[in-house]
């Protein structure tokens, strides 16, 4: 088994800089080089488990920080590739979310706001598919807090790397302003219409 790295399709995007990208991008490839590396040399240990449990139990354990790395790295660019397109509010996910937030402003401003939590880690909106209801959940890391089974419909990367380069420590709402302004919604509104179906085959 071999983690592939995506090649992503993005624009040029208003607010962030494709140094930012170019580097950004560079931290993903090491995240999948990292799962690699790890999956090889667990393979190696596990030839002999009993000699080597206590290095397979650690590195076990690091594998979900790389791992979650990759994955949400790939939903994030997934959500600029091509070019920015607004949320239909008259679409599935508009509608959905209207319902149950009372208004996609209200939920845009509370999910927002997770994303200006302190500290590293990501805004994610999960939608539960038994319960038909959306939760804005902060992951810590990458790996600490993820709704189990849950499929994820927006990941926003509020790690530093992610708007050092362009905003300094100190702005991450501005950040976040601009993840907004170049979001491709018809990316979050086929994973959210994925979710939906699958649940309902």
């Amino acid at each position: 088994m071999a983690y592939q790295e995506r090649t992503f399709t993005l624009p040029d995007l208003d607010g962030l800089s494709k140094a930012s990208i170019d580097a950004h991008l560079g931290l993903y490839a090491g995240y999948v080089k990292n799962c690699n590396q790890l999956e090889d040399t667990l393979g190696v240990l596990r030839a002999d488990a009993e000699k080597n449990t206590h290095a397979i139990a650690e590195l076990t354990r690091r594998l979900p920080f790389e791992w979650n790395g990759m994955r949400m790295h790939e939903y994030y660019f997934a959500q600029f590739e091509h070019q920015a397109a607004a949320l239909d509010h008259d679409g599935a996910l508009g509608l959905a979310l209207a319902e149950q937030f009372e208004s996609v402003e209200t939920w845009e401003k509370q999910f927002r706001a997770v994303g200006a939590m302190r500290g590293p880690g990501w805004a994610v909106l999960y939608f539960d598919p038994n319960t038909k209801t959306f939760e804005n959940i902060w992951v810590a890391e990458h790996h600490l807090g993820h709704l189990a089974g849950l499929p994820i419909i927006l990941a926003l990367d509020v790690w530093e790397h992610a708007f050092l380069l362009d905003y300094g420590t100190t702005a991450r709402g501005k950040y976040i302003d601009a993840c907004f302004k170049n979001y491709n919604w018809s990316v979050m509104e086929e994973r959210f219409a994925a979710a939906t179906h699958t649940h309902e085959a």
